[in-house]
């Protein structure tokens, strides 16, 4: 898979590093997912605040985890949390 890697780096560097795995791993697939294969980016700069950007995207997070077989989920309230 060659999301992967990217996932890889991101959990074991900065501020996640620091974290227990399960949630350093969580925290960089989410984010990754969120930058790389949905339009947030896109939202924030059209103008869109994060937290509205975050709600058009969750669908299409939950998505792209279930593709890759994830049995867990992102939720409205997590997300506004992370």
């Amino acid at each position: 898979m060659r999301d992967a890697e990217p996932i890889l780096e991101k959990a074991v560097a900065g501020h996640l590093r620091h974290l227990p795995p399960s949630i350093s791993l969580w925290q960089a697939t989410t984010s990754y997912v969120r930058h790389e294969l949905t339009e947030y980016d896109t939202l924030l700069e059209e103008g869109y605040d994060r937290d509205a950007a975050r709600h058009f995207v969750i669908d299409d997070m939950n998505e792209v985890l279930r593709g890759w077989g994830c049995n867990k989920s992102i939720s409205e309230e997590e997300d506004a949390e992370a």
